[in-house]
């Protein structure tokens, strides 16, 4: 299987730069092809601005606009080209990255707003005209796996900790990008007290993450519900009678955490222009 390893952090000498390298050595031993977009290193401009979509309204960015005409005629910046590129070559994302201020550094969140343009990831039509989302997408046949990092401890990122449940903390990513996107969010690797781990630690945790990158493929994906498995109505609102009297983000899960582990991704496609 083909990985594309999506990397932010800017010191090549950090724990997640070592993480990196002996997962992305763990795939390889397995007999799978990875690709790497080292964000830091390759300079990735971070900020979406009209020079990245040539040949658009010189008076008025429309971004959603801009980004699927610039695409379908082959006018977007040489980078994004490069990573669409990649995109369309793999079968899993691994997203790595430390959690900084709740969420993905900027250049990350660079690479989602310019990379992932509309017509290609986002407002994909099927045969009906209908968007295709939250389950279906652009992007479906993917799988989607984050390795993050954080300093506080484990039960403080728990049900009942203070930082709030790292599902819910990373909800925008794996729902709002993955899954919105077609892709299958897996639960995610997470380093708790990583300013604290100690060289003699390190093996626990590189073996762990091993371990994770071996169930890449049967992994079952978090549970999300599927915009068009029945059960929303049509303000996209959750049913009454479904999680009836609750609210907040676990009521858009519709299976239990223990589901068997779900089978290989199906070969993915990306839209092509025109």
């Amino acid at each position: 299987m083909n990985v594309l390893w999506l990397f932010a952090h800017p010191e090549h000498r950090s724990l997640n730069a070592a993480l990196r390298d002996d997962g992305i050595r763990a795939l390889r031993a397995a007999g799978h092809e990875v690709r790497q977009s080292d964000l830091y290193a390759m300079g990735f401009k971070a900020v979406l601005d009209a020079g990245d979509y040539a040949g658009g309204d010189a008076d008025r960015l429309l971004v959603g606009d801009a980004q699927e005409d610039a695409w379908r005629a082959g006018r977007v910046s040489p980078d994004i080209a490069a990573e669409h590129e990649k995109l369309a070559w793999a079968d899993a994302l691994v997203v790595h990255f430390p959690l900084w201020w709740f969420g993905p550094p900027a250049i990350l969140k660079g690479w989602f707003d310019r990379v992932l343009v509309q017509g290609l990831a986002s407002k994909v039509k099927d045969a009906a005209g209908r968007t295709r989302r939250y389950g279906d997408g652009g992007l479906a046949g993917r799988r989607a796996l984050v390795v993050t990092s954080v300093g506080a401890r484990e039960a403080s990122f728990g049900p009942r900790g203070i930082h709030g449940h790292v599902d819910e903390v990373l909800w925008p990513l794996h729902h709002g990008t993955f899954f919105y996107t077609g892709m299958a969010p897996l639960p995610p690797f997470v380093v708790y007290g990583a300013d604290r781990l100690t060289r003699e630690e390190y093996p626990r945790v590189a073996s762990g993450l091993a371990e994770r990158l071996r169930d890449l493929w049967t992994t079952a994906p978090l549970p999300y519900r599927p915009e068009r498995g029945g059960d929303y109505d049509e303000e996209l609102t959750l049913k009454p009678e479904l999680a009836a009297g609750e609210t907040g983000l676990t009521i858009h899960r519709n299976q239990p955490p223990d589901t068997p582990p779900h089978p290989p991704a199906s070969p993915r496609i990306l839209p092509t222009p025109g």
